[in-house]
């Protein structure tokens, strides 16, 4: 299975799963709310302009994603905040 890069800023609770190879610069084209009944709002579906995906956004992470991920995630914040 390949690698997912996963980064997480813990100032704003929000992580980030990426689809794409971390060497090639891919633009979302196309963003979908999940539906925030199921959700909270809290999940945002990036699509490519061919409609595939290339990543989860994920507010308040936190409360969506194991603590394991958050930790091994690549840190966009300063760790001591």
């Amino acid at each position: 299975m390949p690698d997912v890069k996963v980064t997480y800023d813990k100032t704003v609770n929000a992580a980030y799963v990426y689809f794409t190879d971390p060497q090639v610069n891919v633009r979302s084209a196309r963003m979908y709310p999940c539906d925030p009944i199921n959700v909270d709002g809290m999940i945002n579906l990036d699509f490519d302009e061919q409609g595939r995906l290339i990543g989860i956004e994920v507010l308040d992470a936190t409360s969506k994603l194991p603590e394991y991920v958050l930790h091994a995630a690549e840190r966009l914040d300063p760790e001591d905040c």
